[in-house]
């Protein structure tokens, strides 16, 4: 499924992969129980019920500056994810709706991956016989550099020594991510630190916590918005925005981070647009004390 929309010169497209439902709200451990109900009338059951949280796999297409730029790749099909056992040898039509979108994989220029987890890297490859080769031929990915070297082989996420089954299993499933759908890709990435100007309207800038390189992509093509990734996994991260998401390889950080980028995009009246958002997929924010309100929604059709 796909839906488009403008902001300002640029067209958006958004690329449904998959709906993951009754995820459990544990994963944000710093949430008390009680505000998952405090703040229901607004945000449930969209986001949320008492059987867990909600999330969408979506894929955003921009099409601006004589570009086809996408962001985040989701799960991928056919990838070995035994850790998410929804998301483990997926099989989706996701090809065929980014064609149905009126996107070709070769006439793609640009590959942003905001961070290397696997649900943001998956379709950077696609499945040929035995192989894995590039879903988009003719693009550049442009990968952060910190978190490049991080999951890399040799990189701190492959090379430690594990002390604990769960730590043998992440590690195993860093190495299989890297080379299912990185490594694929190697001789068409380009690495990048600090602030990156993709095109006139175009900007890539760090956002770690996360993920060590972490990074958010701002559009302003005359309605400014800004493609945050993971910042932001739910809207309950709105309305307290230190609580972490245990998926946050350090919490502090990414805490700072999404106050600082949601505190940004507030005062640009900037449309946040997160990577798992279901309903209309992002929004504009308002500030409110220590917190962050929706003012309007995207004008795109709820899921």
């Amino acid at each position: 499924m796909a839906d488009r929309i403008r902001l300002g010169n640029a067209t958006l497209t958004r690329v449904i992969e998959w709906q993951v439902d009754d995820l459990p709200v544990a994963v944000f451990p710093h949430t008390p129980a009680e505000a998952w109900s405090e703040h229901a009338a607004d945000f449930s059951p969209t986001f949320w019920t008492e059987a867990g949280w909600r999330i969408v796999l979506q894929i955003w297409v921009i099409e601006v500056d004589g570009l086809t730029v996408v962001v985040d790749t989701g799960a991928g099909n056919e990838k070995a994810r035994p850790r998410m056992a929804v998301l483990d040898h997926l099989q989706t039509d996701f090809l065929g709706s980014l064609r149905k979108a009126g996107v070709e994989p070769a006439d793609v220029d640009v590959v942003v991956n905001t961070h290397l987890h696997f649900d943001h890297v998956g379709w950077n490859t696609m499945r040929d016989g035995d192989e894995w080769v590039p879903t988009f031929p003719n693009a550049r990915y442009l990968v952060p550099e910190a978190d490049y070297r991080h999951f890399e082989p040799g990189g701190a996420a492959q090379s430690g020594t594990p002390v604990t089954e769960e730590q043998e299993s992440v590690q195993r499933h860093v190495r299989t991510v890297f080379a299912d759908s990185v490594a694929p890709v190697q001789d068409q990435i380009e690495l990048w630190s600090e602030d990156c100007q993709l095109s006139d309207c175009l900007r890539l800038r760090p956002a770690p916590g996360h993920t060590p390189g972490s990074s958010v992509v701002w559009l302003d093509a005359g309605a400014p918005a800004v493609f945050v990734g993971d910042l932001t996994h739910c809207p309950m991260q709105l309305h307290r925005p230190d609580d972490p998401c245990a998926w946050d390889e350090d919490f502090v950080a990414a805490a700072v981070t999404r106050k600082r980028v949601l505190t940004e995009a507030s005062r640009r009246r900037a449309a946040v647009i997160p990577a798992h958002y279901p309903g209309h997929g992002g929004a504009t924010l308002v500030a409110r004390g220590d917190a962050f309100m929706v003012d309007d929604w995207l004008e795109l059709p709820p899921i």
